[in-house]
C-alpha cells in the first residue's frame, strides 16, 4: 500500500476480510485495510479536506484507509471490521510505523464489554435477516453461503473478544464455516437459529472487558500522532 494513496503517511495497514479469516475461494479479493495521519493543513483553512477524505476507497485492488481520528473513534464502537486491523497475524501487515504499533498496543484499551456485544451481535443480525428475507432466494448459492460463513464468523470472534479480551483474525478450521455456509443455503432458517445461540451466550457469559472502554489512551495516541506527524 503506497503513501501516495493518501494525503498523509500511512502508519499500519494489512490484509482483512476473507483472506484473512482463511476463508477465501479461487476468486476471492484481497481487501487492504488501513490507517493513516493527515498533515496539519488538513485540519484548517476555510474548506477543511480532512471533512471530504476521512476515508479513502480505493478498487482494484481493493482498498480502505481512514484518517486516525476516523479510525479511532470506529474502534471505539467496536466495529468488527475496523477491530481486525488491530489483532491481525504478522503476516498480513504490509505497513507498521512506530505509531502504529503503538495503536496495537492499545488495542485493547480501546474496547469495551456492551459496545462489543453491541456491534457484534448488530452486524450478525444484518446478515441473517439479509440471509432469511425473501429476496435471499433470489441470490446466487455460492453469495448465499459466503454471507453465511461470515455470520458465524462475527458470532464466534464477538463471543471469544466478549469472553476472554482477546481476538483471533486468522480461524483455526474453515471448515465448519464453509459447511455452515451450505447448510444455510438449504435451510435458511438455520442463520437464526445461530443468532439466537449467540445472544444467549452473550448474555450468560461474564466479560472480560471492562464497562468503558478507555477513552483517554486514545487521546493520549492522537495527540503524540499530531506532534510525530505535523
Amino acid at each position: 500500500m503506497s503513501a501516495a494513496t493518501v494525503d498523509g503517511t500511512v502508519l499500519l495497514s494489512g490484509v482483512i476480510g476473507s483472506v484473512a479469516y482463511g476463508l477465501a475461494g479461487p476468486g476471492s479479493d484481497v481487501d487492504l485495510l488501513g490507517v493513516y495521519a493527515a498533515p496539519a493543513h488538513a485540519f484548517h483553512g476555510l474548506r477543511l479536506p480532512i471533512d471530504r477524505r476521512a476515508s479513502v476507497v480505493l478498487h482494484e485492488p481493493d482498498i480502505t484507509m481512514h484518517e486516525a481520528r476516523k479510525y479511532v473513534l470506529l474502534a471505539l464502537q467496536a466495529n468488527p471490521t475496523i477491530i481486525d486491523l488491530m489483532w491481525l497475524p504478522e503476516d498480513l501487515y504490509r505497513t507498521r510505523t512506530l505509531a502504529g504499533a503503538e495503536l496495537i498496543a492499545i488495542r485493547s484499551e480501546l474496547l469495551c464489554a456492551p459496545r462489543v456485544r453491541e456491534a457484534y451481535l448488530g452486524y450478525a443480525s444484518q446478515q441473517a435477516r439479509r440471509l432469511t428475507n425473501s429476496s435471499a432466494r433470489d441470490r446466487p448459492p455460492a453469495r448465499v453461503a459466503k454471507h453465511a460463513r461470515h455470520l458465524l464468523r462475527l458470532v464466534h470472534q464477538g463471543i471469544e473478544l466478549y469472553t476472554t479480551g482477546s481476538l483471533t483474525v486468522r480461524l483455526a478450521d474453515p471448515q465448519p464455516y464453509l459447511d455452515f455456509g451450505q447448510a444455510v443455503v438449504a435451510d435458511p432458517s438455520v442463520a437464526m437459529d445461530v443468532l439466537a445461540q449467540a445472544e444467549t451466550r452473550f448474555d450468560g457469559g461474564a466479560s472480560a472487558l471492562p464497562e468503558r472502554a478507555n477513552d483517554e489512551a486514545a487521546e493520549a495516541w492522537l495527540q503524540r500522532l499530531r506532534v510525530t506527524y505535523p
